[in-house]
């Protein structure tokens, strides 16, 4: 059996482990001016400021970052003029300090380079080396080369993208995710789940991203169902290793129509992009294996991504009724009002994540999906 040409690239390293936060110390010490880009509650933030060897910028960011906020920081950034940028929280703090790597060195503002509401133009100049450390599991942003940036004036979240946005180096260490409350597990795990489900069954797929995900899907369910109903400290060595699998495949192969509504739901109504994923991924996943050919790529693939859920969870429906048990909300709870349902479809269809998608959807089907979710 012949196989298709395909690429395959990420960070320049990846430490794995606990415990490899360490390395973060040794790895910057030549640095003269150190950003550091920090989420508040990440107590090892505080020791790693106090270790590092150059000039250290701290600045602490709230939430998913948007343009306003993006754009105070850069003029905080540019001002000091780091070598290397560091940043450690959540998916969110990520993708803002790879914003801040890419547009430092640029001579434009950031809508330049915006996809979707901005000119989308490549970036003028590389970035700056930034060091990604993660402390939740869901988005995989620190093996991915895109920033996801919120738009308030235009209600969407689109990317700020580059093949040189890599960080040059990841450390995932599942230390750093045992204080992740309870709902921001549920919320991230979900995310994480479908970061592994949707590039196994997309377009794009290729055979290094099949691998990681057919370990990824089985090993990320049932690490959640443990987390969330035991708290297993062991479990989230799984979680975070789904997580990294998942934004290893998703930057090689695509997503699709969960990530194609995530954006612009997320855009609208400011909620927790995990939550929205979680919302919809059974929805999508029953659309998608109602469109597919029989017997067809598509639908074998679908098949036995529902094979494993229902292995962990005895089926699509108990799986989202679990999900709902342990907190999951709706997407009328996350502010989708039914009369926006045809709007959101019609955004969803333009979106670049939507565009792998394994099979099309008509807006009927979009409508629908929002409707079940």
């Amino acid at each position: 059996m012949s196989v298709p040409p395909f690429g395959f690239a990420t960070a320049g390293q990846i430490r794995f482990g606990r415990g490899v936060l360490a390395d973060v110390v040794p790895f910057a010490a030549n640095a003269r001016r150190v950003l550091l880009l920090r989420s508040a509650s990440v107590a090892q933030a505080d020791d790693l400021a106090r270790a590092l060897a150059g000039e250290v910028l701290e600045l602490t960011a709230r939430g998913e970052p948007d343009l306003p906020q993006l754009e105070a920081t850069l003029t905080q950034a540019r001002a000091f003029g780091p070598d290397l940028i560091i940043a450690i929280g959540g998916g969110a703090i990520i993708d803002h300090g790879k914003a801040l790597a890419a547009l430092v060195p640029a001579p434009h503002g950031a809508m330049r380079y915006l996809e979707v509401v901005g000119e989308g133009q490549p970036l003028d100049a590389a970035p700056l080396p930034l060091v990604a450390i993660p402390t939740t599991a869901g988005t995989g942003a620190e093996v991915t080369r895109n920033a996801v940036i919120g738009v308030p004036e235009s209600g969407r979240k689109v990317s700020l993208r580059d093949p040189r946005m890599y960080p040059v180096l990841a450390l995932v260490d599942p230390d750093l995710l045992e204080s992740c409350p309870r709902g921001v597990t549920l919320a991230s795990g979900l995310d994480a789940i479908t970061q592994v489900v949707e590039p196994f069954i997309c377009t794009r797929a290729n055979p290094m991203t099949d691998a990681l995900c057919r370990d990824a899907i089985p090993r990320g369910l049932r690490a959640l169902h443990r987390l969330m109903e035991h708290g297993e400290s062991a479990a989230w060595d799984d979680m975070a290793l789904t997580s990294l699998f998942g934004g290893l495949a998703l930057a090689n192969a695509g997503l699709g129509a969960v990530h194609g509504f995530a954006g612009v739901i997320g855009g609208r109504t400011g909620a927790a992009h995990g939550a929205i994923c979680g919302a919809l991924l059974v929805p999508v996943m029953r659309a998608n294996h109602a469109a597919a050919a029989r017997e067809s790529e598509a639908a074998n693939c679908i098949d036995w991504v529902d094979a494993q859920i229902t292995a962990e969870f005895g089926g699509l429906s108990d799986f989202h009724a679990w999900a709902q048990g342990h907190g999951l909300a709706g997407l009328a709870a996350l502010g989708v009002d039914t009369f926006e349902h045809a709007e959101l479809a019609r955004e969803a269809r333009l979106s670049s994540s939507y565009k792998a998608n394994p099979v099309e959807l008509s807006l009927d089907d979009l409508t629908a999906i929002l409707a079940a979710a």
